[in-house]
């Protein structure tokens, strides 16, 4: 008994004195606690995102590389001049390794200013192709920026949520340990009129004992949980967050309606859609390269002395020449005919993974919805078996101190009773995290 004694001695002081510690830190830091909803967490955690500000910038990107395929329907201008100095032109009449015959003269001091242009007309409608690739790819790019800030918005919730349970756990077990000690205190009074066992103040020591080592640990689930947090909304590590418990959300609607909704917003059918359409788009651009080109073209320019025309004289003289450029790149038909096929065979094969992505995000919207459904009933359940647990508890302390039942069967109803409370919290917490992620995987949150 000695023996037994000490460990439940030793048990009772290491959860006591662990208590104060956790309880110190609380008071320090309660006036820097950040009371949070989870709305302004949202909002928070995207302001802090570096994925998002890597994601925007990406759009930004995209957004300007259409504005520059858009300039390239505007002509193609070049300016240039130019000073040249040239020599004497000399004769060998003997071969080149003998000395020059003569010197014949020209005209030493060359000078050029000049203008040219090119306009394209038609160009296989490369242009407009890849114009409208580059639309593609901006979609493309704001469709992956909303689907991290949806990645976000359900990374918060959920850290949110952990913390949140955490917290409900901790009042939960606070509450249950006063309860214990209060009855402890009338454990100890029977006993010393001599109507309970000693053995049975020392179950119940030991059974309170175990219930504050539990606190120590939700107490570190509150502190890490926190931290997390924290980390995603941009905060100091140690700074206390109280999320603010918000109406729970519940939302009746069909399986059918969620994929409806996941068909039009989802962002992996949406993503799969515009690699689609990039294809699409590129086939078509394979096929451009057996078109002609048409173009108008000039030249204009002013040059000293004149020599396009003999004789030749050091004037100033200036040449404007327009005119209309086609070509037609006969190589093309064969150079391109397997090109034609690679790129037609990339389309086909974008189109069944598209197909199979559909069949993903209907399976995936099922499961979501299926658990999300499955969340609520276990909520019910845990409801109905609380209120059994609090009968049930009841019930046996009555029991008990009539002398009717053993101290065993008063430590489970107990125990019973606080797991119970625990799964209703947890339920409640779980349902609100399966209908953030089915809004995440419709596209919606």
């Amino acid at each position: 008994m000695n023996y037994k004694h000490r460990i439940i001695a030793t048990c009772m002081i290491l959860a006591i004195h662990s208590l104060p510690i956790y309880a110190q830190e609380h008071n320090a830091a309660l006036n820097d606690t950040l009371n949070i909803t989870l709305p302004e967490a949202w909002q928070k955690a995207e302001a802090y995102s570096r994925a998002i500000a890597i994601k925007k910038k990406a759009t930004d990107i995209a957004g300007e590389e259409i504005k520059d395929a858009k300039m390239e329907r505007l002509p193609e201008v070049e300016v240039m001049a130019s000073a040249e100095k040239a020599t004497n032109i000399p004769i060998y009449g003997n071969g080149i390794f003998s000395k020059p015959t003569e010197q014949h003269e020209v005209i030493h001091n060359l000078y050029k200013a000049s203008a040219d242009f090119y306009f394209n007309i038609y160009n296989g409608n490369k242009l407009n192709l890849k114009i409208e690739e580059d639309k593609v790819l901006h979609q493309l790019s704001a469709i992956h920026q909303e689907e991290t800030v949806s990645q976000i918005r359900y990374q918060t919730a959920a850290l949110f949520l952990e913390l949140q349970q955490a917290q409900i756990f901790r009042e939960l077990i606070l509450k249950d340990i006063a309860d214990q000690e209060k009855q402890l205190q009338e454990i100890r009074t029977f006993h010393r009129n001599g109507t309970v066992l000693k053995s049975d103040v020392l179950r119940v020591e030991l059974d309170l004992s175990k219930r504050k080592l539990t606190l120590v640990k939700i107490e570190n689930d509150i502190l890490i949980a926190n931290q997390k947090l924290n980390i995603i909304l941009g905060e100091p590590d140690d700074r206390p967050v109280h999320p603010d418990c918000a109406v729970m959300v519940e939302n009746n609607g069909s399986y059918n309606d969620y994929l409806a909704a996941a068909l039009h917003h989802s962002y992996m059918y949406h993503i799969s859609e515009q690699q689609t359409a990039i294809s699409r788009l590129h086939l078509e651009q394979v096929r451009a390269n057996v078109r002609p080109k048409v173009g108008l073209y000039g030249d204009f320019w002013y040059s000293n002395p004149q020599i396009f025309l003999y004789p030749y004289n050091p004037s100033w003289y200036s040449v404007g020449i327009g005119g209309v450029k086609v070509s037609f790149p006969i190589s093309s038909l064969y150079h391109n005919a397997h090109k034609v096929s690679a790129a037609k065979l990339e389309y086909e094969k974008e189109e069944e993974t598209h197909k199979d992505t559909e069949d993903k995000v209907r399976q995936q919207v099922k499961e979501a919805f299926l658990r999300y459904r499955e969340s609520l009933v276990q909520i019910d359940v845990a409801t109905t078996n609380v209120t059994r647990a609090e009968e049930n508890a009841r019930i046996i302390k009555s029991a008990y101190f009539h002398q009717a039942s053993l101290v065993t069967d008063l430590l489970d109803a107990d125990v019973q009773l606080l797991q119970t409370r625990f799964e209703l919290a947890a339920a409640k917490i779980l349902s609100q995290n399966k209908y953030y992620l089915l809004q995440h995987i419709t596209g919606t949150l």
